[in-house]
Formats: structure tokens, sequence, C-alpha cells
């Protein structure tokens, strides 16, 4: 009986024992698939690969510090999932397999003359619960400003340092250059997990508002971000940049997580570990020869190295890959060693009959081939030659020849080129030539053989009705020879729509340097009075002193073009001007250009030489104020410039807005006299306003004032007549047949009828 209790017991305790086994077993087997992912799980959230060890639930990352939370952006406005580091508002932009993780920082900025509410003078972010370093190779503390302080602080490591910025104008700076003068840059330290930027101003901005009304300081990755002299003013559109962070798994290093084989991270048969330099644990990789994710089981697999030439050795066709690497070998009919660096594979001397054989028959092939070929060309070369002289008579060519033979002109003075000529000197009209594009074509820059530089006018669409009338007024245009007016050299019959040559003008436009910031500091007033006068000057001449008035219809800073010399030159006028067929929007039937149109056009749906002298005042306007002609950034009342000069004038606010850097005790009352002067251009009725005469008279006697001033009181009416009058405002037009003048009917319908004009203004 006892012995078979003992039995019994014996039997009992083996039981637990085995279940014992079975339970230690299963925690083993549970332990072990814990470390590898469910293969249900999200491997993206929006646009956002997320590869293990990283995951969106408990069941598909490795531990909680890879957590990516996949949320909809509270500040996107849209569905689209947005991903962030565990429960942080941190967005992650990268995920990298090589220990980089890419995340999303503000942007700390301050500026004096906004309200507190607008300003957001910090900028901070926290991973102590990540515990994932921020790179300290690949990020930078940058400022942005040139009156910017900025300080980061890190309680990880009682760390403090920071950068300042200054400067008191644009001139001399760098762009891509962080080096204190309106960029500043420095490194931070290795191994901080948390940091806090602010930044301020070291004198309100109060020297440099005008062009770098805020100051600026982030912590960005190194590559991602390039200074440009544009942040001074526009950085505000930039509110986040990317940042790097060191990720690795645990805080062991790989000597001791190898020999916990349950949790050792590096699960592939090809992988191997390596310890990071930033901070604690562990990394895996992938061993040479192969790829993949060294964090799964199976994760690495072989590279095929001879789909990619610049991965191996081998010439073309020689390359056979293994399990791990790649081996170089002739195929079959070749022989060597097959590498580029050793004797290649080169064909077996029995091959060498099938060989010439093959090379004959290759040869004889691109011989028919290169004869139709030529043939072909040939053809083509005929049918584009009467295609060319189709276009020539559609477009008026046999009417101006015979205007120059009759008349006795030479060519030099009404040029016509063939279409071989301008295609030689546009390369094609290749796109490096281009000067600027409009919404009716292209100018291109061309240079002529004799080395001569020429803009050349291509428009997109003409009206044939209007042939006649725009060959008679290009032999009017090609006689005007004032200083001031862009000279027409000639036109190019050959091709569907007539492209207009003009001299080519060197320096760009006036809209150019009064406002891009890097130029205007260079306009001095006496060159801006002087601009001013010879615009004036070209527009007099214009409706005075041709033999039929041309209205301009499209006076505008980026139609008034400077040559090296800072001369002006009124562009894009006359034979210019374009009127395109089938077009129906709105927008197409408004001659001009909004901010400098005349505002009685919108109720007579005409324009004269009045409505030049308001679009001129617009530009005297911009010459005194830098401002242009409609910006968003004014008041909604005053987007228009002229509503914003007249009633700055009419307030007796003028100091206020003219251009800070143009204003000196000496030429104040100069100023108020042209700033009253472009008023009076500015008037709603066209009979108010002062002829382009009389505007070019007054600017040369203000001209002559402030070279004199001590003469401004004891000038007699007579006397100052006399100065107004002098030669500076004589024009003169080339002698040429006067039947080509009086063959033209309605110039100014001309320029409402045939050509549109371009936006860049050549």
């Amino acid at each position: 009986m006892s012995s078979l209790l003992e039995t019994v017991l014996l039997q009992q305790q083996a039981v637990k024992l085995l279940l014992g086994v079975l339970v230690v077993s299963t925690a083993i087997f549970v332990a072990a698939k814990a470390a590898e992912p469910n293969p249900s799980c999200n491997k993206k959230c929006g646009s956002l690969d997320i590869p293990y060890p990283f995951g969106t639930s408990k069941d598909c990352y490795l531990d909680a510090s890879f957590l990516i939370t996949c949320n909809s952006s509270s500040n996107s406005g849209t569905s689209t999932p947005v991903p962030f580091l565990g429960f942080s508002n941190i967005e992650v932009l990268n995920i990298s397999l090589d220990g980089e993780l890419r995340v999303s920082t503000s942007v700390a900025h301050y500026c004096p003359q906004q309200s507190e509410y607008y300003n957001k003078n910090n900028s901070d972010i926290d991973l102590a619960r990540q515990e994932f370093p921020i790179s300290y190779t690949k990020n930078m503390l940058t400022v942005v400003g040139c009156d910017a302080l900025a300080i980061i602080a890190s309680s990880d490591k009682n760390y403090t340092t920071g950068c300042v910025s200054l400067c008191d104008s644009i001139n001399g700076m760098v762009n891509r250059s962080c080096s204190g003068f309106g960029c500043c840059q420095t490194p931070i330290p290795n191994g901080i997990r948390d940091f806090s930027v602010s930044v301020t101003s070291v004198s309100n901005n109060s020297n440099v508002s005008k062009f770098n009304p805020c100051s600026f300081a982030f912590v960005v990755e190194q590559k991602e971000y390039n200074f440009s002299t544009l942040d001074l003013q526009n950085m505000q559109n930039k509110d986040a940049f990317p940042l790097v962070l060191d990720w690795a798994v645990g805080n062991q290093t790989c000597e001791d997580a190898e020999k916990n084989t349950t949790g050792y991270a590096c699960k592939a048969d090809k992988s191997e570990c390596y310890n990071p330099t930033n901070g604690p644990g562990y990394r895996c990789n992938c061993s040479s020869g192969y790829d993949g994710n060294p964090y799964l089981s199976g994760g690495c697999n072989d590279t095929d190295e001879c789909k990619t030439p610049i991965n191996h050795g081998c010439v073309v066709n020689a390359c056979f890959n293994r399990m791990g690497s790649y081996s170089c070998s002739c195929p079959k009919g070749y022989e060597g060693d097959g590498r580029r660096d050793g004797n290649g594979c080169s064909p077996k001397r029995s091959n060498a009959k099938f060989i010439i054989i093959a090379l004959c028959i290759s040869i004889s092939f691109s011989i028919l081939l290169l004869g139709g070929s030529s043939i072909l060309l040939g053809l083509k070369r005929r049918k584009l030659i009467k295609l060319q002289e189709k276009y020539f008579q559609q477009n008026g060519g046999l009417m101006l020849q015979e205007h120059i033979l009759n008349h006795g002109r030479s060519m030099e003075t009404t040029k016509i080129f063939s279409n071989d000529e301008l295609k030689k000197a546009t390369n094609n009209y290749d796109e490096s030539r281009v000067l600027g594009k409009g919404g009716y074509g292209t100018v291109y820059k061309g240079v002529l053989p004799d080395n001569k530089e020429v803009a050349i006018k291509k428009s997109k669409i003409c009206d044939k009705s209007q042939i006649e009338q725009f060959i008679n007024e290009v032999i009017l245009l090609t006689q005007i020879n004032h200083r001031n007016v862009v000279k027409l050299i000639g036109c190019c019959l050959e091709t569907e729509v007539p492209l207009l040559v003009y001299e080519f003008i060197t320096n760009g436009t006036l809209s150019d340097h009064i406002h891009d910031i890097s130029c205007a500091s260079s306009l001095s007033w006496e060159k801006r009075l002087k601009i001013a006068i010879e615009t004036a000057r070209a527009l007099a001449y214009l409706h005075s002193e041709t033999s039929m008035p041309i209205i301009h219809r499209d006076v505008k800073s980026t139609n008034i073009l400077l040559d090296d010399k800072y001369t002006a030159k009124v562009a894009d006028f006359g034979a210019s001007r374009l009127i395109a067929l089938d077009q129906t929007e709105i927008t197409t039937l408004v001659q001009g250009t909004l901010g400098y149109l005349d505002p009685e056009y919108f109720q007579t749906s005409q324009l004269t030489e009045k409505s030049d002298v308001y679009s001129f005042g617009v530009v005297l306007a911009e010459l005194l104020t830098g401002e242009k002609a409609i910006s968003s950034f004014r008041p909604e009342s005053y987007k228009n410039l002229s509503m914003y000069f007249a009633s700055a004038v009419k307030e007796d606010r003028l100091l206020q807005i003219l251009e800070y850097h143009i204003v000196n005790d000496s030429n104040i009352e100069v100023l108020k006299e042209v700033a009253s002067l472009a008023t009076r251009c500015l008037r709603v009725r066209g009979e108010d306003r002062p002829t382009m005469m009389e505007v070019a008279r007054e600017l040369e006697g203000l001209r002559i004032m402030e070279k004199h001033p001590w003469e401004k009181d004891n000038q007699t009416t007579e006397e100052m007549e006399y100065l107004l009058n002098t030669p500076t405002l004589s024009f003169n037009i080339e002698n040429g047949a006067s039947s080509s003048v009086s063959a033209v009917s309605g110039h100014d319908s001309m320029t409402n009828q045939l050509l549109k004009p371009l936006d860049d203004g050549r």
C-alpha cells in the first residue's frame, strides 16, 4: 500500500515537472516571438515608411521607445495621417535603418514691430522619453537676422551657448554662407536629448527693419538649410525645418547584447552589430553583399551587384551574381578575366570570320540608313524652304522689300532677317537664351555674326488682317533714333508669326533695380532723377516729335530698360504689341497693366497721351518710395500705389514713405517738388494732367535747381523758360521716304490691333 502511494506521488511530481518545463518553454517561445512584429502591422503612416524596430502598436515595435503614433494633424486641415514620435507632438519625417531619424522642429522668431501674439521667440524639443540623442554631427544651431541674438540650452547636460548675427545692410553678404554676417551657425554637443532655443533682437531691429523686420533661430540638419539674403525678409514663410536624431537599441554594447540570444535585436542571419558614437545602445546592419532590414529574421537578402555597374568591377555582360558577392567571367564565345581593371573579355579567334561578316553587314546597313536619311533630310529642307517663302509673302515681306527698293533705303536701316539667321543667333531658341516670358510670347537674347547683341521677340499668334499696317509701322519705327527709346533694328517674316529684333539693353529693367533689395541701395536719387528725366523725354518724343503721335499704352518700370551707365531706354511700344486671336478671357481685353492703368480707361475703353502720363506718375511714385505698383503688404484701401502715394502727399506724410536712403538735407525740397509733379500726373481726369513735354521740362528744371540751389530764388521766368528749352530736350528721327509715313493710317489704332506686349519689356 505504501509502495503504491509512493508510486502515485512520484507520478504527480513527474506531471508537475513536465508542466513546469512546458510553461518555461512556452514563455521562452513567447519571448522569442515578441521580438518579431505581427505580420498585420501597419508599415506606413501617411507617406512615411515605418520599418521595424519602429511600429504603430504594441505588437509592432521592439519597445516603447520605437512607438510611432499615427494621428490626423490638427494643423494641416486635412485627414491625411501624420506620424509623431511616441506620444509627443514631434512629427516624424523619415526613418533610416542606418540609425537616423528625421523629425520636424519649429522656428523661433521675434519681430519687434509685431504684436506679442504674432511672435514665437522660443523653440524647444524634449526626447527624454524616447532616449534618442540629437545628432551632433548633422545638426547646427542657426540664427538669421541683422540684429539677432539666439541662446540654446539643454537641461540634459547643463549646456548653454549662443550665436549673434549682426549687419547694417545687405551689401557684401554671401549667399550660402553663415559666418555671422546676416546668418550665424554653431554646433551642438554630443549626447543631448533636449534643447530650448530662444531668440531676441539686440536693438529691436530699429536700424535694419526696412530689409530685416524679424530675427529667426532654429536647430536644423546642416545640409537642409542654405542662407539667402531673401531670408532676411521672407523667412516668416518657413515655420519648420528637419532635425536628425541618432537612434539605437537599448543601452547595452554589442558584446553585452549578444549574450542574451532571445532579446538580441540583430535577428537576420547575415546581420552584424556595431556600437554608435553618440550615446549608449547598439545598432545592426546587413553584412557586406547583403541589404534589407537586419532587425527581422530573414531580413538581409543578397545584393545583386550585377544590376548596377557602379557596384562591381566587371566589364559589360561579364558579371555573375553570387550569394553575398559576385564574380567576373566572360560569356560563351569570349575569353579573358572579365574585369575592367584586367584584360576584360575579347572574342575567341575561332569566331573572327563570323564577326567580320556581321561587321560587313552592319556597315552596309549603316550606309543604306545614312543614304535614306540624307534623302529624307533633303526633302524636309526643301519643304521648310517653301514654307518659309509662304510665310514671308503672307507676312508682307514683298511689300517691305518693294518699299526699300522704291525709296532707296539700305538693308541696314530696315533689316530683314532670315529665320536661319535668328536661329543661329539664339542657338536655335535655346532655353538658356530666354530673357523673359509673357502670356503672349517669349524674348530671347541673340548674338549676330558681327557679335552685336540683340533682343528677339517671338510672339505666339497674330492677326493676319493687319499685316499691311504692321509693315508700315515697322518702317516707321525703324526710323526712330532717340537715345532713350529702344531701337527696332528689323524683323523676320519667314515664320508663322513675325519676329521683331531690337537692340539689346544690358543692365535689366528699372523694376529690377528698384524692387530687388540687393540692387535698390545702389540706385541713388541722382540716378533716379536722371532715369525719370530720360523716360519723360522719350515719351514726350513719342507723343510730339514723331511724324505721327505714338501712344505707348503700357508705361511701367518693367518696360524701362537700363544700360551699364543707367541710361533709360523705353521699350515695348508700337509694333511690339501683338493682339492675339481667339482670346476670350476678360483680362486680355485690358490694354496695359493693373496698377499703372489710367482710371479713365475703365469708362472710355480708350487710351490717350494722358494715359501714358498717368502711368509715368506711378513710375515716379515707385522711384520715390521703392514700393511696387500693386502690393498685398499694404492696407486693403492702399494696395494700389497711386492711392497710397496721393494719400500720403495730401496728409503731409511724404517723408514717411520715401525710400530712406535717397533722402538727405540737401534734396528734400526737390523730392517734394517731384512728388507734387507725380500727384498731378496721377489726377483722375486726364485733362487735369500735364503733358509729357511739360513733365520733362519740369523735371529738367528741378535737376538744374538741385545742381544750382543758390539760383533758385534769383531766376526770372524768362531765365527758367530758357533753361527748360535747352537742346537737352531735342529729338531726332532719321530722314526717310516721306511716303512711307503717309502710308500709315491711324498709327494709334495700329498699336491697338496688331502686337501684344510681353511681360519682360524687351
